[in-house]
C-alpha cells in the first residue's frame, strides 16, 4: 500500500564540491535527494553543516531548489564540508574529502524516530558514517527505518571493513558498482568469478533481498530474490559522470517506493543516470519534461 504523500529520507553528507571551473552544492546522499525530488517524490535530507558562510549559502541553495532545510543541524563547532574534485581526460572524478567537518557530527534527535518510521525508504552510505558519532546516529536511525537502502559508494581512505559488513547486514537494498562488488568479495576472502555468484554470495551472506550492480557504459543489473534483471545502457554524449551513480539511484528509488515493475524501475534509473551524465554537474537544473523527452 503506497501512502497519499511518501517520502523519503537521505542521510549523510551535504557540501560544496569544489571544480577547477567553480563550487557546486553536492554529496552522493544530497545529489540523489535533489534528483529524487526532481521525480516528483518528497524528500527530506538529514545532514549537518557549520555555522559558517558556506553553511548558509548551502541552505539558500537547498531552499531555492525547494528542498526543506528542517532536518539540517547546524553545529557551532566544525565547518561546512568541501570537497577538493578534479576531473581527469576521460571525465572520471576524483575527490579529496576534508575530514572532521559538520556532517561527521550529526546528532539523533527525538523527533527522527517518526521522520525515519513514516518514511518509504531510507538512504544512506558508507561515507557518512566514518566518525563515530555519524555513526553512532545512522545505526540507531536504521532500528526505524522500514525499507533500508545502502548506498556502498567507497571512497578511499575512508573504507571500514567491520562497519561495511554492519552496514550490509542492516541493509533491504544494496546498491553498488562492479569495483565495489569485487571489493566486497574480497573483503571476505571469497574468489570473484561472475556477477552472478558475487551477487548470490552477498545476498546469502548478508540476508539482503536486492542488489542494483551499476556498470557504466556497460548497463546495469538488477537481483530481487532470486530473479535477476540485466539492461542495457544509454548511449550518451558525456558532459561529466559526477553525480551519474547518485542519479541512477535518485531514479531506482522513485520507481521503487511506487512498487513499479524491476523493468520500470530500472527503466527509470538508467534514464536518469545518462541525462545527469549529458549534463554538467550532478545537480544540473532542469525540469521533469525535458528528462521525459530524453526518456523518450
Amino acid at each position: 500500500m503506497i501512502k497519499e504523500n511518501p517520502y523519503v529520507v537521505c542521510f549523510g553528507e551535504v557540501l560544496w564540491d569544489i571544480f577547477p571551473q567553480g563550487t557546486r552544492a553536492g554529496g552522493a546522499p544530497f545529489n540523489a535527494a535533489y534528483n529524487i525530488s526532481k521525480m516528483g517524490t518528497d524528500v527530506k535530507m538529514l545532514s549537518r553543516i557549520g555555522n559558517d558562510e558556506l553553511g548558509e549559502k548551502l541552505i539558500h541553495q537547498i531552499n531555492t531548489w525547494g528542498l526543506t532545510t528542517d532536518y539540517i543541524q547546524v553545529d557551532n563547532e566544525h565547518p561546512t564540508s568541501t570537497v577538493i574534485a578534479k576531473i581527469d581526460e576521460e571525465n572520471e572524478a576524483t575527490y579529496d574529502i576534508v575530514n572532521h567537518v559538520a556532517w561527521d557530527y550529526i546528532d539523533f534527535l527525538p523527533e527522527h524516530e517518526e521522520l525515519i518510521s513514516n518514511a518509504e525508504a531510507f538512504v544512506f552510505g558508507s561515507l557518512s558514517a566514518r566518525n563515530p558519532k555519524s555513526r553512532e546516529t545512522l545505526l540507531k536511525l536504521l532500528k526505524f527505518a522500514k525499507l533500508k537502502i545502502f548506498d556502498v559508494n567507497f571512497r578511499p581512505p575512508f573504507i571500514d571493513l567491520e562497519l561495511i559488513k554492519e552496514l550490509l547486514f542492516q541493509a533491504d537494498i544494496v546498491k553498488m558498482n562492479k569495483a565495489e562488488m569485487r571489493q566486497i568479495m574480497q573483503f571476505f576472502s571469497e574468489e570473484y568469478k561472475s556477477e552472478d555468484e558475487s551477487a548470490a554470495f552477498i545476498q546469502n551472506h548478508f540476508n539482503i533481498k536486492e542488489i542494483v550492480l551499476t556498470k557504466g557504459s556497460k548497463g546495469a543489473r538488477y537481483f530481487v530474490g532470486d530473479q535477476n534483471y540485466g539492461f542495457s545502457a544509454v548511449p550518451i554524449e558525456i558532459a561529466d559522470t559526477v553525480g551519474s551513480g547518485d542519479a541512477f539511484l535518485a531514479g531506482f528509488i522513485s520507481k521503487r517506493v511506487q512498487l513499479k515493475s524491476p523493468e520500470e524501475i530500472m527503466k527509470e534509473a538508467i534514464s536518469l543516470g545518462a541525462f545527469i551524465t549529458s549534463k554538467s554537474g550532478a545537480c544540473p537544473d532542469y525540469e521533469y519534461e525535458e528528462f521525459e523527452k530524453f526518456k523518450k
